[in-house]
């Protein structure tokens, strides 16, 4: 148990609504995807986005402080995100406590979306606007969320396209094992920019239509906007703190295999690998996985070339289906978001649909959940982010061993399994008159 990593406290913010109650209950209804009501942008009557509706002053005002000047949308969410986490942790950063605390965020975009809004009044009035250009630096949002909060012994950023949250949960990870941290805070956040929107219609990427992840019929994602984020520690150091954890987070990995720049190897070759490696991270067999969650962001490339990957390693795929379909792609945010699912399913035995789903691919004739079901016995659960680039990230999720400590009584005799005794009976009985060796083990 010492080095066993567990799940604390989540804090998530999408279109779906705010916490994960409510989130679960937006899985179990319908998609958010919608038209923009916020965004200034000339596709904003064209395409759906999944946009969170509430504007940046409603946002500052959610937040509790007055404080406006280079707070972005982006920052602003991953503070919402965040708060909600630290809480359900009982974790209180600002405090003298001696614990090592360190803030791991992801962004893509950072404060782009205040870069637009002030791009041409730069150019038409000559001035000091560095209070505003600064923003645009991903490391700008970090340090954001961290003063907000009172995070300051660790702060790092990571930019890794759509693999950004789940690399950070994975640093996190790492670092609390090499005793580097006591409570690592990972996740990431995005804000629906006109740069983003304009770079994935460029590429041909955005869907005018709901998005339909594994369907022959896909025509590109929806994109979305959002902030999660999970709050891991070693289980002992929960339980110490009297803090119940949510998951046992078991396994993950990393793979780059540096394709194309945009495109993804069409024979899965990354995710393949990556899916294996946090299989064997995790000591675990392709026979223990009940449920994906699938990077399936549906555009033409992704989804063949992940469930090219699905089908060689599992052979008979598990179920799976791509949640993208309800919160858009949230870029940075999108492997925590997609964590935070995992986790729901698990706590809730669960597996959520892949909507608009209608005819499989011929080239793998995968059938994702098309409804939302319960499905008892869910023990190991995957989440795959793949990025950019070739970067490709896969995490698993499993529900926290009990471990809690027990007292047993034998001849008078009272240990406690924290010291892991063992007792061997020689004989066939323990009765009176019986010889009782106790053997400490492991």
């Amino acid at each position: 148990m010492q080095n066993r990593l567990v799940v604390s406290g989540a804090g998530i913010f999408t279109a779906m609504g705010r916490g994960l109650s409510r989130t679960f209950r937006s899985l179990k209804r319908r998609t958010r995807v919608r038209l923009t009501r916020f965004l200034d942008s000339i596709h904003a009557g064209s395409y759906p986005f999944a946009e969170i509706k509430l504007d940046t002053k409603q946002l500052l005002e959610l937040s509790r402080h007055q404080l406006t000047q280079g707070y972005t949308r982006t920052s602003l969410l991953g503070i919402l995100a965040l708060q909600d986490a630290l809480e359900m942790a009982q974790l209180n950063t600002r405090s003298s406590s001696p614990l090592r605390i360190g803030l791991i965020n992801a962004t893509t975009v950072g404060g782009m979306c205040e870069v637009e809004k002030y791009y041409f009044d730069i150019l038409d009035k000559p001035g000091d606007y560095s209070r505003y250009s600064d923003t645009i630096d991903c490391a700008d949002c970090t340090h954001r969320i961290a003063d907000r909060h009172g995070i300051h012994h660790f702060v790092t950023t990571i930019s890794t396209a759509c693999s950004s949250s789940a690399n950070a949960v994975m640093l996190g990870a790492r670092m609390l094992q090499q005793n580097k941290l006591d409570i690592a805070i990972c996740g990431g956040t995005d804000a629906l920019t006109r740069f983003t929107i304009n770079g994935f219609n460029a590429l041909k990427n955005i869907d005018r239509n709901h998005c339909r992840p594994f369907d022959a019929a896909r025509n590109g994602l929806n994109l979305g906007e959002g902030a999660a984020y999970l709050i891991l520690e070693r289980q002992e150091q929960a339980q110490q703190r009297g803090v119940t954890p949510l998951v046992s987070f078991s396994g993950y990995a990393n793979y780059n295999e540096a394709f194309h720049p945009t495109a993804p190897n069409p024979e899965g070759e990354g995710a393949y690998q990556v899916m294996i490696r946090a299989l064997q991270k995790a000591n675990l067999h392709t026979s223990d996985i009940q449920y994906i969650n699938a990077h399936g962001t549906a555009t033409l490339t992704n989804d063949e070339s992940e469930s090219n990957a699905m089908k060689r390693l599992f052979g008979e795929v598990p179920a799976f289906s791509s949640t993208k379909c309800y919160t858009g792609h949230t870029l940075a945010a999108a492997g925590a978001v997609e964590a935070l699912f995992s986790i729901l399913a698990l706590q809730h035995q669960a597996v959520f649909a892949n909507l608009n789903f209608e005819t499989p691919m011929p080239q793998s004739e995968l059938i994702p959940v098309t409804r939302f079901q319960h499905q008892p016995g869910i023990r190991h659960v995957m989440s795959n982010s793949f990025a950019f680039g070739g970067n490709n990230a896969s995490s698993s999720f499993q529900p926290v061993p009990n471990d809690a400590i027990h007292v047993y009584s034998l001849l008078g005799v009272h240990l406690s399994a924290k010291f892991v005794i063992r007792f061997i009976c020689i004989k066939r009985s323990c009765l009176p008159g019986n010889p009782v060796v106790l053997l400490p083990g492991t």
